[in-house]
């Protein structure tokens, strides 16, 4: 099994920020290239579709309010893996109004190395990340 993460740290509480990515169907309030969710079974799945016109399927596994985090796996994509599972976390930092969203992924490859899947996973999560820093930045 492979796995990747990335973080960054932004200059506004978690509060703040959960407001805006801990909603399960709120990836495009922040994520350009994911133009449209759309949420069903009660919310614990959301359908994807990216700047491409992929669809991407997903079901929430874990929810955590008070922690700031939500975990969910991929049902259907055009990656190549399967069993993946990501995490995404708000933690506070010790400077006040600042918070550390921490986004974090494990997979088994199946077309691809260990390698080719982490980095295709950590360039997600980084420019994912850099549009959430754009996005707050612009709300401010």
């Amino acid at each position: 099994m492979a796995r990747t993460s990335n973080h960054i740290d932004v200059p506004h509480t978690p509060d703040h920020v959960w407001r805006l990515i801990g909603g399960f169907g709120s990836l495009p309030d922040w994520l350009p290239y994911i133009p449209g969710s759309a949420l069903s079974e009660g919310g614990r799945v959301r359908t994807l579709t990216n700047a491409d016109g992929d669809t991407i399927v997903e079901r929430l596994t874990a929810f955590d309010d008070a922690a700031r985090t939500y975990t969910y796996t991929i049902l259907q994509a055009p990656f190549p893996v399967t069993d993946y599972r990501s995490t995404l976390t708000v933690h506070p930092l010790p400077d006040t109004g600042t918070a550390r969203i921490e986004w974090s992924g494990t997979f088994t490859p199946t077309d691809a190395t260990d390698e080719e899947a982490a980095a295709l996973f950590h360039g997600i999560y980084t420019e994912g990340l850099a549009a959430l820093e754009r996005t707050l930045r612009d709300q401010a």
